[in-house]
């Protein structure tokens, strides 16, 4: 019975293996990543969320859904070096309208471009904060960045090196003297571009993805806020809604609306730098030990305490910044703004604003009111009396059983001398002998 058993085993085993063996394919997964707006460490900070979600889900292919017009140089270096960093992953960036500046940059950093019919890419000169274009210095670094980007994803060092200086020479594809801003269709000719598509959808097919499950990552409420708080304009905005309403609050009674406005302005500034990556604990600690040496001078005489809490508030702010220099102008630009905001809310509104009569006097002790310094003793014109101290010019003499201070009209006047008033100024009353 055993042998009977075993030969009908190895039969089945032997049939089963003569079958033909169908694997399941692997499904792909395919992440898209916005890039939108303009680049600075709150995307970066994003970004690099993104990315690492999308290497711990084995991803096949990320997708960098790009709309930007450009931004902070440093930003976008680092954001260029973390899509560097990614292994064993497909890069794609999709342009669907712009890829101007610093957005170019990084779309150099992946293995394939594709453009919408009506997007555009390039225009990447190092502009200042002023809307001029950098320095020499900078300009050198930055041409060597969009080189080495082109050379590393194997596209044209010189189209690159075009789009950030006017001085390359390139007739067939722009002006001389102009940034090269390409096209879609240019850029499929010069092979920036490996094509061009009308959507996301048109895009997977293009790489084979068309069955991948695709996952699009979307900003939380917190990157999404770090953004906007990071932003190089909102900064000084938000530290001169600190400023203003710290000084405010510093001259009125209690705490109120100035205060908060005030605390609020700070906490928002450290948190948004706290979740783009910009503030560690160093800067919050020494934020709030700045703030404990302020609130201590209240208490000890001296300054010092005072003195070093704005210190340390101001190095707090600095350590939190992006850019050291950057962040000293927002600061400057910050108290200025606040000291010209206090003049106008002063001189216009003080007197019409219910909350600035808490810390400035508007009322007025006029004569009209009933108001005076002292009592006009006119009556005691021509009014005698007797010395009852020597006065030396002044002293005091009765008048009418009334001890009144006196000035004598010459030089001394000797005590039990009869006298009689002949002026009176104010407080002044001046007698001469009779």
């Amino acid at each position: 019975m055993k042998r009977i058993i075993a030969a009908v085993f190895l039969f089945v085993a032997g049939f089963c293996m003569l079958l033909p063996v169908g694997a399941s394919a692997k499904e792909n997964n395919v992440y898209v990543i916005p890039i939108q707006n303009d680049v600075e460490k709150g995307l970066y900070a994003f970004l690099d969320r993104a990315i690492s979600e999308a290497e711990e889900n084995n991803a096949d292919m990320i997708v960098f859904d790009m709309n930007t017009p450009g931004g902070a140089v440093d930003a976008a270096r680092d954001i260029g070096n973390r899509i560097a960093e990614i292994k064993n992953i497909k890069t794609v960036t999709f342009v669907n309208s712009w890829a101007i500046s610093a957005g170019s940059y990084i779309a150099l950093h992946t293995e394939e471009i594709y453009m919408t019919p009506n997007a555009v890419m390039g225009a990447a000169a190092v502009i200042d904060q002023s809307g001029n274009t950098a320095g020499e210095k900078a300009e050198s670094m930055w041409l060597a960045a969009m080189e080495g980007a082109a050379k590393k994803s194997g596209r044209d060092p010189k189209i690159a090196k075009a789009m950030a200086s006017g001085k390359v020479d390139l007739p067939e594809l722009k002006e001389k003297g102009k940034l090269l801003t390409l096209e879609a269709d240019q850029a499929v000719k010069v092979g920036y571009s490996e094509g061009t598509v009308k959507d996301i959808d048109e895009l997977l097919a293009k790489t084979n993805m068309s069955n991948a499950k695709v996952h699009t990552v979307e900003t939380t409420f917190a990157e999404s806020l770090a953004r906007i708080i990071t932003n190089p304009i909102v900064v000084p905005i938000l530290l001169t809604i600190a400023s203003l309403g710290l000084v405010l609050e510093l001259y009125s009674p209690g705490f109120g609306i100035p205060g908060f406005m005030g605390l609020s302005s700070l906490l928002l500034f450290f948190y948004g730098h706290y979740v783009a990556g910009l503030a560690g604990y160093e800067s919050l600690l020494l934020f709030i030990l700045g703030l404990i040496f302020i609130a201590a001078e209240f208490f000890v005489a001296g300054g010092i305490l005072g003195i070093l809490g704005t210190v340390a508030v101001i190095g707090s702010m600095l350590l939190a910044g992006e850019n050291v220099i950057h962040m000293a102008v927002s600061i400057v630009t910050a108290l200025i703004m606040a000291i010209l905001f206090m003049i106008i809310l002063v001189k216009v509104f003080g007197k019409r604003m219910n909350i600035f009569k808490r810390f400035i006097l508007t009322d007025s002790t006029s004569s009209e009111k009933g108001y005076v310094s002292n009592v006009n003793r006119l009556e005691l014109v021509g009014k005698k009396g007797v010395t009852i101290t020597p006065l030396r010019p002044s002293g005091t003499v009765l008048i009418d059983d009334e001890r009144i201070d006196v000035v004598a009209e010459g030089n001394f006047i000797e005590n039990n001398t009869g006298v009689k008033v002949v002026k009176v100024e104010g407080s002044r009353i001046v007698v001469r002998p009779v």
